[in-house]
């Protein structure tokens, strides 16, 4: 029985970068020989074990076979005469395909996975890679995270992610391995990179329709130079990696523009009312998806309300006070910080625009701890009942007319 570290964590090993997880491989051995050490099963379609003291998994060497449909369309063979070889040869990238024996620190390489970590290459270890459409997504996904690294898609396993976005293959995907997929994706260092190769391959218009329509559409150059929808969400959603924001953010800011995507030929590139138009492809895209209900709720605020962000410092105090309602300003104030973050990754999103200041934001922010500093014990104590809602409301809007005439005094 031969034991090998196998997969990310030699590829980031051998890269020197940080790894955390740890999947081993076992040759020439049965699962009565992993149970009698201890090991725990917990694999279903396989054996998959996991080691008594660390919990890391360990699978027996298997090949497999294409039965079906989609990434679960296949068929596991296990056997004490699978080689080590057999095993890394249905492994999606050659620089996926590297063993380790972790006790001596042999490098085992087959498919030539070290030479391509060297050329900086995303390559397919064997045609098998049509197979499982799931490949796609994770080839996209790679090639945002070691884009920063130099790293690119071999021209022939391009070729392959076309055919597979072609075959209707990736309709067999569940939403909830496309979500896991691109929420990961999503806080990449260049999630941009992500979505730019699923349009190149053509996996965007099957799986994500709402965002592949944003290419080719037009805006006015004045406000946006880079012109092309498509080009200025992913802008945006760089703006927001860069920034490091949170899951819900870089979703909401990926979205915020679909409504554009509707706005009539004749209008164009004018996009008026684009806000109100977004919301139902936003709500139907994370609804097909099964988004969480959080990033759900922020991604349709910003997509209706992100405008009135933008014009925070000319809104009546009475707007703004209804916009900071609408986004729960006394409840959830980590609601209304998230939503300007957005806003200012849209408003930062364009060509030549990236180091814009956007003073809105901390207009916003003061207006939020201004609203949400005013309690019902600042009221005249002879105030009961009803009154106390309508005198809040009345007091906070005061409070955010006051800030207003400030602002507009420095300016």
């Amino acid at each position: 029985m031969h034991v090998y570290l196998v997969g990310g964590a030699v590829r980031d090993f051998l890269l020197g970068h940080p790894y955390h997880e740890k999947d081993y491989v076992v040759v020439g051995a049965t699962p009565q020989q992993l149970l009698d050490q201890g090991y725990q099963p917990v694999g279903k379609d396989f054996p998959v074990f996991l080691h008594p003291q660390t919990k890391d998994e360990y699978a027996l060497a298997r090949t497999e076979r294409k039965s079906g449909i989609g990434y679960h369309g296949f068929q596991f063979f296990t056997d004490p005469d699978v080689t080590l070889e057999d095993d890394l040869i249905r492994r999606d990238l050659t620089i996926n395909a590297i063993a380790m024996d972790e006790t001596s620190g042999e490098i085992f390489d087959p498919y030539g996975g070290r030479q391509d970590l060297e050329l900086k290459l995303l390559r397919h270890v064997s045609n098998a890679f049509l197979e499982d459409p799931l490949r796609v997504l994770r080839v996209a996904r790679f090639a945002a995270r070691y884009f920063q690294y130099g790293f690119s898609i071999a021209p022939e396993t391009l070729n392959l992610m076309q055919q597979l976005s072609q075959s209707g293959e990736l309709d067999a995907l569940t939403p909830e391995r496309v979500w896991k997929e691109t929420s990961r994706a999503l806080m990449e260092t260049h999630a941009n990179v992500y979505f730019e190769v699923l349009h190149q391959c053509g996996a965007l218009k099957v799986l994500f329709p709402e965002i592949e329509a944003l290419f080719g559409v037009p805006q006015r150059p004045e406000y946006h130079p880079e012109i092309d929808c498509g080009i200025h969400t992913l802008m945006a959603l760089q703006q927001a990696c860069n920034a490091h924001y949170s899951l819900d953010v870089r979703y909401a800011v990926l979205v915020h523009d679909l409504g554009k995507a509707l706005t009539p030929i004749d209008e164009l590139p004018r996009h008026i009312m684009h806000e109100e138009r977004g919301v139902a492809p936003v709500q139907d895209l994370s609804d097909r998806l099964k988004v969480p209900t959080q990033l759900k709720q922020l991604a349709v605020s910003v997509c209706k309300e992100h405008l009135k962000c933008h014009q925070a410092m000319t809104l009546k105090p009475g707007t703004l006070w209804r916009l900071l309602q609408r986004l729960d300003v006394l409840r959830r104030p980590e609601r209304v910080e998230a939503f300007i973050q957005a806003c200012e990754c849209d408003a930062r999103g364009r060509l030549g625009l990236e180091d814009r200041a956007y003073p809105q934001a901390e207009y916003m922010r003061k207006a939020m701890h201004i609203v949400r500093s005013i309690k019902a014990s600042d009221l005249p104590e002879d105030i009961h009942g009803a009154e106390i809602g309508e005198m809040l409301i009345q007091y906070r809007i005061d409070a955010l007319a006051d800030l207003k005439q400030q602002h507009e005094n420095n300016v």
